[in-house]
């Protein structure tokens, strides 16, 4: 524990980009920038979203937390529509890619093709060179097309022939997925589920917001279009949120709380794979966003309970496979109310 304790530390630490000291004189760094720039792209995806706050607030929190976002639920509630309004509200480059069993990796990737004009290979780059990249109904491709997501995903870069190239950031990838049909699909492995930082379902609106679709799709002449929503945010904006996102503060405390939280999951009887080291740094920097979206710098429990079960449910691999998903997020609740918050006296030593 005091391992994996110390290699968080070092993350919130090196995220950041400031010293120890710095944090424990309890220097206050302003978060009114990463609050205004959240309202600003929530008010601009609502003018086509009806609803979702929740949701959305998870995928800005993927996006300021440089994460991935998977999407899974029943077709038709709004998956791809929701993806491409996040990409219509920024000043990115924007790829949307429909996978299918016949997709190669270099269609993702690029190829090098020869041009008979001046007799040379060239590098035509492929979608996933874009800032925000739409992956539809990701399950359709075949474990190797999906493979070729691993390395971008994780480490930002693109290796081909013996050439490695790196992607411009931000860097995001938007995956849908259908969880109902099993036709045709291939499920994603372990490792390809880890690189997502949040796994999320849009599920049903209710009858108020069923409406409000209706009268606007009426009111839009028969569809709704993302690309409605205007351009409220660039790259550099982003990238400065993202910035200071890992500037939030996180006491000593909170990152035993985290500790504790992973270390139930590996000891729990219906698990056969608990969360990896990984897998708590994602969740230390899905609450430094979270924070800083609520205009704070300092993380509190609540944030830690917020986010737990969108980051680490899909990450959890029980022994009894086929009962994952709401069978993960009833282990990971019963951890929650079985591990005692730190008091906010501790909470108060930690980050002076």
């Amino acid at each position: 524990m005091q391992a994996l304790l110390y290699m968080l530390r070092e993350a919130s630490i090196r995220i950041g980009g400031i010293k120890t000291g710095a944090r424990r004189k309890g220097r206050k760094i302003d978060m009114e920038i990463v609050h205004q720039l959240g309202l600003k792209l929530k008010q601009n995806i609502a003018n086509v979203i009806v609803g979702k706050e929740r949701e959305v607030d998870l995928l800005l929190t993927a996006l300021l937390a440089s994460g991935h976002v998977l999407l899974e639920d029943v077709p038709g509630t709004g998956k791809t529509l929701l993806a491409k309004s996040l990409a219509a509200s920024l000043s990115l480059s924007f790829q949307r890619i429909q996978f299918t069993p016949d997709l190669l990796p270099s269609d993702l990737t690029g190829i090098h093709y020869f041009n008979q004009k001046d007799g040379e290979f060239h590098f035509r780059p492929g979608p996933l060179f874009a800032r925000i990249v739409l992956a539809d109904e990701i399950n359709r491709a075949t474990p190797r097309t999906q493979s070729s997501l691993l390395e971008c995903m994780e480490e930002r870069q693109i290796s081909i022939e013996g050439r490695t190239m790196p992607l411009e950031s931000p860097f995001m990838v938007l995956a849908t997925q259908n969880p109902v049909d099993n036709q045709g699909t291939f499920p994603l492995p372990e490792a390809q589920m880890d690189r997502f930082l949040i796994r999320m379902k849009l599920g049903y609106p209710s009858a108020a917001e069923g409406v409000e679709i209706l009268k606007r799709t009426a009111a839009a002449g028969g569809s709704l279009k993302p690309g409605e929503t205007g351009r409220t945010a660039t790259a550099e904006e982003v990238l400065e949120a993202q910035r200071l996102c890992g500037q939030v503060r996180v006491a000593d405390d909170l990152l035993g709380y985290i500790v504790a939280l992973a270390e139930a999951t590996r000891s729990h009887d219906e698990t056969a794979l608990g969360i990896s080291p990984r897998g708590t740094q994602a969740l230390l920097r899905a609450v430094q966003a979270y924070a800083a979206l609520q205009g704070r710098d300092y993380v509190l429990p609540d944030d830690i309970k917020q986010m737990l079960l969108p980051v680490w449910s899909h990450r959890l691999v029980l022994r009894k496979r086929h009962e994952a998903g709401s069978h993960a997020d009833r282990i990971l609740t019963g951890i929650l109310n079985g591990i005692p918050v730190p008091s906010e006296k501790e909470l108060e030593s930690g980050v002076k």
